[in-house]
């Protein structure tokens, strides 16, 4: 008789769970008396330090799947797994609380707080976070070094350039050191050249362990990625992984994942 497996080799364990486990997720919302389905089972694994492209056509569901996995909005059925918590059994306070500790959002607008300086707009989620004011500012300062900014601390975001812009907000996103950089459209409002400029960032965060999900209509920008997933009506239709060499870049030192 076959001996029986054990039970390790039966069901992976925790540490073989991928980063980001979604299984068979939809989600519904009611327009009056229609429905739209903006994803419709859904399956997708993501492992940490991946570096992801996100794309499709206006209305595929990828701006509800980036807000899936931001924990934004949770699924209408189906299950979402992040670093091992089921985000579907959250309250909204749990919610509020993953997304501050695990997601470091990168948006198209910047989303700067124009009044006050870099180093304030870098620190604003340690505030959230409940870190003591002399500690923030250090690991803000540290974020905006990271970034090639360390000599615009002082300065307002009207004094910036758009791509320093984008580097203020992208020091913000890694300031809590989190599991997931999100980048919705980040290159969207920069020109050619500072788009480049903001992706050889990415490049060099990827290098060092980040994992990266990247939301974009623009073919250039998604080969930047190691893998590109597209949608279309709600569902995945391409998954494909691409080969391409390292870019030279930004040396980063802030912004590793810190996986116990």
């Amino acid at each position: 008789m076959e001996p029986a497996p054990t039970s390790a080799a039966a069901a992976p364990t925790h540490a073989e769970r991928p980063l980001i486990d979604i299984d068979d997720i939809t989600k519904v919302y009611q327009m009056g008396t229609e429905e739209v389905h903006a994803l419709a089972g859904l399956t997708l694994d993501v492992e940490r330090g991946e570096y992801v492209a996100i794309m499709g056509p206006s209305g595929s569901g990828k701006s509800t799947l980036m807000n899936m996995i931001g924990c934004l909005d949770t699924p209408t059925s189906g299950t979402y797994v992040l670093n091992n918590a089921n985000v579907g059994d959250m309250t909204d306070d749990e919610l509020a609380e993953i997304r501050n500790r695990e997601i470091g959002f990168v948006f198209q607008t910047f989303n700067l707080l124009p009044r006050v300086n870099c180093l304030q707009n870098a620190e604003l989620p340690l505030i959230y976070a409940g870190m003591s004011k002399t500690e923030r500012r250090e690991r803000a300062a540290e974020a905006l070094h990271s970034v090639g900014l360390g000599d615009r601390m002082d300065h307002r975001p009207n004094e910036l350039s758009g791509g320093q812009r984008q580097r203020v907000a992208v020091a913000r996103a890694l300031v809590n050191r989190p599991s997931i950089l999100l980048a919705d459209e980040p290159t969207g409002n920069l020109d050619t050249e500072t788009g480049d400029e903001i992706m050889r960032l990415f490049e060099a965060l990827h290098r060092q362990g980040n994992t990266i999900l990247l939301v974009t209509h623009e073919e250039d920008i998604a080969h930047h990625a190691r893998r590109i997933i597209r949608l279309r009506d709600g569902k995945l239709v391409d998954d494909d992984r691409v080969e391409r060499p390292a870019l030279e870049g930004l040396d980063i030192t802030v912004g590793n994942i810190d996986q116990d």
